[in-house]
């Protein structure tokens, strides 16, 4: 990890090198310096190339590294989830973006200097920075670029490599290679980088508008009446949230001033993000329908460690006590989305989370106005089965109704449990907020018409739980959010 890359004969300045710091501000501030100079430097030479220079030689920066090094077990605080490594060892990640990371990894970096009283050693990796990456938006990087310029790329430059990208750490699978340290990261520098720029393809907002505090979304309808709410906020002059930002980074400060323009159309998965300081605002994703957006909008927005995510849609009832309108908070989850089968095994149990569902419990009796036995006749607290077969009414009956019955479920979708398992894969907090729209099982199927009234009676009443929920979590302290419940046995110390 420790191999420095020699600057090219175009930029001699006298390289960086590896160096202790007993002061997380001054390691961080030494990221930072290697960050800027070498990414700058892929950038200055790319323009040379733009320009129809052909380099001498491979141009090659790499990122910077975070290693330390201990040589006792740690008796850390017990109430802190993160921040250290449990045994002795060699411990190090490669980092990418620390203007963006700022807040983040002067936390990391002061919790482990704190509990282990060691050196941190800054130095430059031997994991090449991709050209792309070296550019904000370089995802459209050769849009200026001639077909032959294109092809000859990869010759001159680093280009994004899978080989660097995979999720073995945060999946318990990594194994070292000989000399190679443990890490110190659940994400690599590549992997947070090719999900930064995933996420500006997918929801057509810069990722320094996300928020810690995400809402997943299945329908449109949420999506409109949290524009509503946000513009409402942003002309009353609310003073808990301070900017409104929608796709094509528009966005909305106090009084209804707006910068930015929208995309010619809308993206993927759109995100609209109601700002507070210190990124403790709410961030609205509609992951639109099914298991492969969800685990694919999870995936890229967990490389920004949020505190928490909570799935805020519609599902069918299955039990016929149910109304159209009730709401059903998710305890347990059945996994039959399939498409994390292969990064967590469906054996692997997806608890509640005691903070997630007291918060959505409390949220729900206080924007309803209801408690005791009539909140229990709104809500249900019970398993939802997540599928991968919108259709899967049209199979034969039986079989579906005998396994919903023997999983306990009360509810059914197609998103819910993939964002659930993805938060425990990512040890993001993670929760379930679902609101019954049709009963197939009872012959209350979703119609056109029906559907429009209940969407028009429910949609801001649900929506309006979910952010005072995200409130309620945020006012909570990180030691209380970032459990022990997510923690492996051999942990990351980076939470």
């Amino acid at each position: 990890m420790a191999a420095e890359t020699a600057p090219l004969r175009s930029d001699r300045r006298a390289p960086f090198t590896a160096e202790m710091f007993d002061d997380p501000e001054q390691a961080y501030q030494r990221v930072l310096a290697i960050y800027g100079h070498n990414t700058g430097y892929l950038r200055r030479q790319f323009q040379a190339y733009a320009g129809g220079a052909v380099p001498p030689r491979r141009v090659r920066a790499c990122y910077p590294y975070v290693k330390v090094a201990t040589e006792a077990f740690v008796a850390a605080d017990s109430l802190l989830a993160y921040g250290f490594v449990d045994s002795p060892g060699t411990y190090g990640t490669t980092i990418t973006r620390p203007d963006l990371f700022a807040p983040y990894l002067r936390e990391q970096l002061t919790q482990l200097s704190r509990n282990h009283g060691v050196p941190i050693e800054i130095g430059i990796s031997d994991t090449p920075i991709p050209v792309h990456f070296a550019f904000p938006d370089g995802i459209h990087l050769e849009s200026g670029l001639g077909a032959e310029r294109i092809r000859a790329l990869r010759d001159s430059f680093d280009v994004p490599d899978l080989a660097y990208m995979d999720d073995s750490i945060v999946n318990g699978t990594w194994t070292p290679r000989p000399g190679d340290s443990s890490p110190l990261a659940l994400f690599t520098a590549p992997r947070i980088d090719y999900s930064l720029h995933r996420l500006r393809h997918y929801t057509a907002t810069s990722c320094e508008h996300f928020q810690n505090f995400v809402l997943f979304t299945n329908y449109q309808f949420y999506v409109d009446e949290f524009i509503k709410l946000a513009h409402a906020l942003m002309d009353a002059r609310d003073g808990t949230y301070e900017a409104f930002v929608e796709p094509g980074n528009i966005v909305t400060t106090h009084g209804g001033v707006t910068v930015g323009s929208p995309p010619g159309r809308l993206p993927q998965m759109p995100a609209y993000h109601l700002k507070r300081p210190g990124h403790r605002g709410v961030t609205l994703v509609n992951i639109g329908v099914g298991p492969s957006n969800a685990k694919t909008a999870t995936d890229h927005i967990a490389v920004l460690r949020p505190h928490a995510w909570v799935m805020l849609g519609h599902c069918a009832g299955v039990r016929n006590t149910q109304k159209l309108g009730d709401y059903v908070l998710a305890h347990g989850y059945v996994r039959e989305d399939h498409v994390l089968d292969a990064d967590l095994p469906t054996w692997v149990p997806i608890p509640a989370l005691a903070e997630v569902q007291v918060a959505l419990e409390q949220s729900v009796r206080e924007i309803t106005g209801l408690s005791g036995a009539d909140l229990k006749r709104i809500m249900r607290t019970g398993t939802v089965a997540t599928i991968d077969n919108r259709n899967w009414e049209l199979r034969d009956f039986q079989e579906p109704e005998r396994r919903l019955s023997q999983s306990r479920a009360i509810g059914l979708d197609m998103e819910s449990a993939t964002i659930a398992a993805n938060g425990f894969r990512f040890r993001v907090p993670y929760g379930t907020l679902l609101c019954v729209s049709d009963k197939p099982l009872h012959g209350e199927i979703k119609l056109p018409g029906m559907a429009d009234a209940f969407y028009r009676q429910q949609v801001d009443q649900h929506l309006q739980i979910g952010i005072r929920a995200m409130e309620k979590l945020a006012d909570l302290g990180l030691e209380t959010l970032h459990s022990r419940k997510l923690r492996s046995f051999n942990e990351c110390a980076f939470q």
